[in-house]
């Protein structure tokens, strides 16, 4: 009877633990990667779920309710994208005061497309007041089409159509669309298109 192996089979030995070593690292990098794609896509889609949340909650509360800018002037109650990255502003009702702080129920919010991201500003006073810190609801947007839906025209004789219209320039300064319409461009997901109606009990 032998004792001990062989140098060749030690050799084998070792060339077939090396391949074995081989596939596992393989397998444990291939494993590791998608790991990380996955959390990318989640923290994507969850940005985007937060986005939807916050634009559904604002939206859905808006007032025809015409505001003052810093300097005074008196701005639409609705304000659609300008080309210098604002998407749209206006005045929201129902901003939670759980603290019972001395301010009003009403909130000017204003959101915006910066350094590829949708971030939401707000002043603390509706009127004259500066905008508070943004807060970055979704990232790795690269553009966004806004699209706004109108009443039908109460004119006798008009036709009632309601179209999406690329601008929302009304003839009544305190008139809000009927809905919004956001097409928000990603390297991840292409076209993401998201719908909401505005005055409307949550």
């Amino acid at each position: 009877m032998r004792n001990g192996f062989t140098l060749v089979e030690t050799l084998v030995a070792l060339f077939v633990f090396s391949l074995l070593a081989a596939a596992a690292v393989v397998v444990l990098g291939n494993s590791a990667d998608a790991q990380l794609r996955l959390s990318d896509v989640s923290t994507s889609v969850q940005d985007f779920q937060r986005l939807r949340a916050a634009l559904r909650a604002d939206l859905a509360q808006a007032a025809e309710r015409m505001p003052r800018g810093e300097a005074g002037e008196a701005r639409p109650a609705f304000e659609g994208a300008d080309g210098n990255g604002r998407l749209f502003a206006f005045v929201r009702r129902g901003w939670e005061n759980p603290g019972a702080a001395p301010r009003a129920s009403l909130q000017y919010v204003e959101y915006r497309l910066e350094n590829d991201a949708i971030v939401r500003r707000a002043r603390p006073m509706v009127d004259g007041a500066a905008f508070g810190e943004p807060a970055v609801l979704a990232k790795g947007v690269s553009s966004v089409d806004v699209a706004y839906r109108a009443a039908p025209d109460p004119t006798p004789g008009a036709v009632a159509t309601a179209d999406w219209r690329a601008a929302w320039d009304p003839l009544q300064p305190s008139i809000l669309p009927l809905a919004v319409r956001i097409d928000a461009t990603t390297a991840r997901f292409g076209v993401v298109r998201q719908l909401f109606l505005t005055q409307v009990p949550l």
